[in-house]
């Protein structure tokens, strides 16, 4: 885990794409806060012995809680993301952490079970839960107890001082969207939601990014996901645009639905080379949208996918399986744990240090955690180009004040 600050280099085939060495956090030294409180070294002697899977072998203990036994697909990305941490501590020399791992059970109950016993086991810091309803639960355990959490889930209402997420955020999409579009003069947009919690998260932000960069909504329509529903709302908005009162649609949804409200509006005489098509990260790695000839020229944001690529190469060769997106969230919460027991010391999980305004570098490109909780990521845009995506403006590695 580097500072945002630090050059990327790429090393020889087979070499992984960050250079996760001891000293990674050094360029952080000139921005490093000053005035840490001061955290007194833990005398592992006097919390209960360690029980069940611990990855590492380091003095600094660590949790990370998963839905291992859950049932679906939340217990293969539980695995997902505990191979992910095992493979940083491989690949970051000297690790002083180990790293305990604890089964969630994908429940608040399970979570907060989890929280209580990691920290009873002498864990400075929580890594996960996945879900936010496990969050808050082992939060209402951590927080009193002063243990601050890096979360893997993507909804904000479970962020908090001290409860922070490293997950890809809706606003973030939002945000780097926005900016993109508005840099490349549009000024009027529309937007087709679904109607649902995602949707609304969006609309949201979507009002926030373009007030603040001097633009105007001009429509929202939020549909049901039927397609009666979404062709008469994608149909409305035609309409505007027909009218010449918007330049941009931003239609964040994926799957089947982004393409089919794309036909919808083709179908009205609405092309993306007269009207800007705006997604979301939601979009990236998706055949059905990178594929939808309707599509072509639209917009989205999303992560570098060259470090993911090059982390799941990696993952492949150590555990036999492509992984899961989320694997990358267990990399990097590892790395960090793993970097920042490294730099810092006894000041290595404070608030402070935590939202070092610097920010890290990790598997999918820059980010910091914020105060609040939530947290910023230095997003590429990418172009659709005949079934292709292409970068059209590269991630920023750097943050602003």
């Amino acid at each position: 885990m580097f500072s945002a600050k630090r050059p990327i280099r790429k090393r020889g085939a087979g070499a992984h794409l960050f250079a996760l060495a001891a000293g990674g956090l050094l360029a952080l030294s000139a921005c490093s806060p000053s005035g840490f409180g001061s955290r007194p070294a833990q005398n592992t002697t006097s919390f209960q012995p360690v029980t069940g899977e611990v990855v590492g072998n380091g003095n600094v203990r660590v949790a990370m809680l998963l839905p291992l036994s859950a049932t679906g697909n939340a217990g293969q990305i539980g695995l997902n993301i505990k191979n992910a941490a095992t493979l940083a501590l491989r690949e970051f020399q000297g690790a002083d952490i180990q790293i305990l791992i604890k089964d969630d059970r994908g429940t608040a109950d399970g979570a907060r079970a989890a929280a209580s016993e990691a920290i009873s086991q002498g864990a400075e810091l929580i890594l996960g839960p996945l879900f936010a309803q496990s969050v808050a639960a082992a939060a209402s355990v951590a927080k009193p107890a002063g243990i601050p959490i890096v979360a893997f889930s993507t909804d904000t209402s479970a962020a908090s001082r001290g409860v922070y997420l490293l997950s890809f955020l809706p606003q973030s999409d939002v945000d780097r969207i926005i900016q993109f579009a508005t840099a490349r003069g549009k000024r009027a947009f529309a937007a087709l939601l679904p109607a649902n919690g995602y949707g609304t998260v969006v609309e949201a932000a979507l009002h926030k990014a373009v007030g603040e960069r001097g633009g105007r909504i001009i429509a929202i329509e939020r549909y049901q996901l039927d397609r009666v529903d979404m062709q008469a709302k994608a149909q409305a908005v035609a309409q505007i645009a027909n009218n010449g009162q918007i330049d941009s649609i931003f239609m964040p949804d994926a799957g089947d639905a982004a393409p089919f409200l794309a036909q919808i509006l083709s179908a009205e005489g609405i092309r993306s080379d007269k009207v800007a098509f705006l997604g979301s990260g939601q979009w990236n790695s998706d055949e059905r949208v990178v594929g939808e000839s309707n599509l072509n020229g639209a917009w989205f944001p999303a992560p570098d996918n060259a470090g993911f690529e090059s982390f799941s190469a990696r993952y492949r060769q150590s555990f036999g399986t492509a992984p899961f997106r989320p694997a990358s969230l267990g990399y990097d919460a590892a790395s960090l744990a793993a970097g920042l027991t490294s730099r810092f010391g006894e000041r290595r999980f404070s608030p402070e240090t935590l939202t070092n305004t610097a920010g890290f570098l990790g598997v999918d490109g820059a980010f910091r955690l914020l105060s609040n909780g939530t947290n910023q990521r230095g997003l590429a845009v990418y172009q659709i180009d005949r079934g292709k995506a292409q970068i059209v403006e590269p991630a920023p590695t750097s943050f602003g004040s």
